[in-house]
């Protein structure tokens, strides 16, 4: 069977299993257990509009979960099929920042590639922050300045209570010559944040306020 989750799906799964196995460790009602099981699968299988009945025999075992093992299992299987987000090469970046001279592809050997629903570096030589994600299919490329605060506060990316910090980017004004800047608080840490990432509205959301 090909790989059919998203790396946020997978996100959102994981979410769904730990509500069940925090359930089991935390509550005697057996009902009430089994409710927090309908519900979970119930909300996993809406994350696909189409499933063939393979994928919804991959998917509807975490009704059976008891315990913390058999959700390491259960994720482990799904892991599997999860989507691993495009490698970046020298070419690709070219095409994302053709006005960026001489940048070179982020390393990604120690990234999973498969936890991840767009990649942020930072370029040492011009102190610019990018991030590429997959918009609607297609990848684009955001390219700005990242002041960290030192804080904990809401990621604008992933909605997560993490250390955050400002990340600004330029875009065209109203007039052909004018500029404008737009900031945003996202984590200091992408890799969490990829972590944290349950859906796309907020991500598209981001793209949308610095690219158009």
């Amino acid at each position: 069977m090909e790989p059919f989750i998203k790396s946020f799906q997978y996100n959102f799964i994981r979410k769904q299993v730990m509500h069940i196995v925090n359930s089991k460790a935390t509550v005697n009602d057996a009902d009430v257990i089994q409710a927090v099981k309908s519900i979970a699968e119930e909300r996993v299988l809406a994350l696909f509009p189409e499933l063939n009945e393979q994928q919804i025999q991959l998917l509807t075992p975490i009704q059976d979960i008891k315990d913390k093992e058999e959700a390491e299992s259960f994720l482990v299987t799904m892991k599997k099929y999860v989507i691993p987000f495009k490698t970046l090469t020298e070419s690709t970046i070219k095409k994302l920042f053709p006005k960026i001279k001489k940048l070179k592809a982020p390393a990604t050997e120690d990234i999973d590639l498969r936890e991840t629903t767009y990649i942020s570096w930072r370029d040492a030589q011009s102190n610019k922050t990018f991030i590429v994600a997959d918009y609607r299919g297609k990848l684009v490329g955001l390219v700005g300045t990242f002041h960290s605060l030192n804080q904990k506060g809401i990621c604008t990316i992933c909605n997560g209570h993490e250390e955050v910090g400002m990340y600004t980017a330029e875009k065209k004004g109203a007039n052909k010559d004018s500029y404008v800047k737009r900031g945003n608080y996202i984590c200091k840490d992408s890799v969490q944040c990829n972590i944290n990432l349950q859906d796309l509205d907020r991500l598209y959301a981001f793209i949308q306020r610095l690219k158009n």
